[in-house]
């Protein structure tokens, strides 16, 4: 089976130690790409010489994760534009609203957004989405710069089977499933299934975090996607091989790689 891990932070430093064996292993557990999304102007550095010490493994994209936008948005975004003049990039992202942790800065978030949002049209490029608690919003601020010119995934999505059909409303958008499908109490397999098929489903694993079973509470990486693949298979009754081959066929779509 060959897989793609869309989103995932391993050139943070929980990966110092191990870089290489880490990525050996997720190309012997069959996990051929693994796409990496920026969160800030500190961790573009580490993303940029991650990628360069594995470039036939590693892509990176481009964004301000919204727990890292400030009162100074606007400055920060224009210490990130130029750089997809001056490097090629596979999406823009991490982007969006999280409301979990803090309501203080949502019109600076959603202003960071949306600006964002326009950098992809502009570029060409799909959007890695952000949407902790803040599907609905995430969807209008899609619809307010113009979803028929946009193109993305909604990753880790976590949301109720309403704000799913929300999102799968949004005909270019994929959802990000990563280790908590497994969770026993996550309830998200059931609202899964009972919404959307596979042709509209990526893997990810959003290591260091979100582990799946049976490794929860430990640091994740991109071997552990066949453990999402094997519940995806048990959600869906097809066999992993086909689950493999769908979801690695939406992301190579999506993100043209």
């Amino acid at each position: 089976m060959m897989m793609i891990d869309t989103h995932t932070h391993i050139y943070a430093e929980e990966f110092n130690d191990d870089a290489a064996e880490m990525v050996a292993r997720a190309r012997e557990a069959g996990v051929a790409k693994a796409l990496l999304p920026n969160v800030d102007g500190e961790s573009v550095g580490l993303l940029h010489a991650f990628v360069e010490s594995f470039p036939d493994f590693a892509y990176p994209m481009m964004g301000l994760h919204p727990t890292s936008v400030e009162l100074d948005w606007e400055r920060q975004l224009a210490a990130i534009k130029p750089l997809f003049a001056e490097r090629s990039y596979v999406g823009v992202g991490e982007i969006g609203l999280d409301f979990y942790w803090s309501k203080e800065r949502v019109a600076e978030q959603k202003a960071a957004l949306e600006e964002q949002l326009r950098w992809a049209v502009e570029y060409g490029l799909p959007v890695s989405i952000h949407s902790r608690e803040a599907v609905r919003e995430v969807v209008a601020s899609i619809k307010a710069v113009g979803e028929d010119s946009l193109r993305g995934v909604f990753h880790s999505f976590g949301g109720s089977a309403d704000e799913l059909m929300e999102v799968v409303d949004l005909k270019s958008f994929m959802i990000g499933v990563n280790g908590v499908v497994t969770f026993k109490n996550s309830g998200l397999a059931d609202v899964l299934k009972s919404v959307v098929d596979l042709s509209r489903i990526i893997l990810e694993t959003d290591a260091p975090y979100l582990s799946p079973v049976p490794y929860r509470g430990k640091r994740n990486e991109p071997a552990y996607i066949p453990y999402i693949v094997t519940k995806l298979s048990e959600v869906y009754d097809v066999s992993p091989e086909e689950v493999a081959a769908i979801t690695t066929r939406n992301a190579q779509t999506l993100f043209g790689i």
